[in-house]
């Protein structure tokens, strides 16, 4: 399956649906048909509307969407995104507020490169942005960076995080969700060796596969299950003639979303038959619930094939930073050397991605971090994507993060108060 022919046949799949969908909304909404009371035309314009929109968001990457928010002094302030580093594989994006003094917790929040792009943690910017400068990482779809750019492993990602924290300086608070925790652990503790000076603040990890066989999930038993041979051949393609990087070895987005949607794919139908039957009833709207979630949802981007190989070899079978053998170009990253970066877990009670176990692992890991530097919070019924953008966070989980950023803040002010 690595050929481009398998790439460029998923690709005219998902174009022929897009087209066939927009083809059967524009042939039921003829005038003509206006005149013939049958509902069928009228399901057959709502299919072809839910058809397009679906398959068209699956090679879009969603816009942020966060264009401004009232800040305490009652005005409303527009936001704008700036890139601030930018590198082929991903840039360091700020989300600058306008007319409003810098905030004095500067938050660098890691975002996953795990098939959807940085906006899944839109809600996430939003609650920060009010008590902080937030920073995130934005990673780039593989199928638009050429071959010459060269590869990209986990190694490089770490690399690209300790660049990005070098950038931000010492007063920074990183904040890793989910895929990107054993990595931003690493860059943490290969800045403690290599460069102190630069070290982060605080490192909040949420919800990541720390030591995966501390709590076994089916995510890390299908990491057991298969070999790496089994892997390459069945997951990675190269990417077909349409896109800048052509000939560069992936895993497809629109293969991942494959897996996503078998995993629970009952409830996926029961959500798309009933968005058609809201859309031909006139009871749908462009940013209802259903649109909102699978505008995000459906938007994947493919990932580059060492670096998805290179991570369960390293990270999951391997189990290198749950052992503390870590290597960056050759050299040993030891999270002992991790000696004044304050360092809190959070999970979710029933997260079923990363279980309760795998991320707090992390504090064990910490030999040379004081008792007082160490912080864990388990939050009672919350899953995996509310522990960092649903009720939970919101209402719970940030607050916390936050007062455990002003206790390790330094000289900044630790006074600030966390709005609710």
């Amino acid at each position: 399956m690595k050929y481009m022919v398998t790439y460029d046949l998923m690709e005219t799949v998902r174009n022929t649906n897009q087209w066939l969908g927009a083809s059967a909304k524009a042939l039921a909404s003829y005038p003509a048909f206006a005149m013939l009371p049958n509902p069928t035309v009228q399901w057959m314009a709502a299919w072809g509307d839910v058809t397009e929109r679906s398959f068209e968001r699956m090679v879009a990457k969603p816009d942020w969407g966060i264009h401004s928010f009232t800040c305490d002094d009652g005005k409303d302030h527009l936001v704008s995104v700036e890139t601030v580093v930018e590198r082929p594989f991903g840039d360091l994006i700020h989300f600058a507020v306008q007319g409003r003094p810098a905030a004095s917790r500067r938050v660098l929040l890691v975002a996953p490169m795990s098939g959807h792009y940085a906006t899944l943690l839109r809600s996430t910017v939003v609650s920060l942005l009010p008590d902080c400068e937030v920073y995130v990482t934005d990673w780039k779809n593989a199928r638009d960076i050429p071959v010459s750019c060269g590869k990209f492993d986990v190694e490089d990602y770490t690399l690209y995080l300790v660049d990005f924290m070098r950038y931000l300086g010492p007063e920074t608070h990183v904040i890793a969700v989910c895929q990107p925790a054993p990595l931003t652990l690493a860059a943490t503790a290969y800045l403690a060796e290599q460069d102190p000076a630069a070290q982060p603040r605080s490192l909040t990890l949420i919800g990541g596969p720390i030591d995966p066989d501390a709590t076994p999930t089916d995510v890390t038993d299908f990491g057991r299950r298969v070999t790496m041979g089994q892997l390459e051949k069945t997951m990675i393609q190269q990417v077909g003639f349409k896109y800048k990087g052509v000939g560069r070895k992936v895993y497809p987005g629109l293969l991942q979303l494959a897996s996503f949607i078998s995993m629970n794919m009952e409830t996926h139908s029961r959500a798309f038959t009933d968005q058609i039957q809201r859309v031909a009833l006139g009871e749908a709207s462009d940013h209802d619930k259903h649109n909102r979630f699978y505008d995000e949802y459906l938007a994947v981007m493919d990932m580059p094939a060492e670096f998805y190989l290179s991570t369960v070899e390293r990270i999951f079978k391997g189990r290198e930073i749950a052992d503390n053998a870590f290597t960056v170009e050759g050299s040993p990253v030891d999270l002992g050397k991790i000696t004044s970066v304050a360092v809190k877990t959070v999970e979710g009670s029933k997260d079923d991605i990363s279980a309760p176990g795998q991320c707090v692992a992390a504090l064990a890991l910490c030999t040379g971090l004081p008792p007082e530097k160490k912080a864990s919070h388990l939050e009672e019924g919350a899953g995996h994507y509310g522990i960092f953008a649903g009720r939970s966070w919101r209402n719970n989980i940030r607050p916390l993060v936050l007062d455990f950023i002003d206790a390790n803040s330094g000289g900044q002010d630790a006074a600030n108060t966390t709005a609710a």
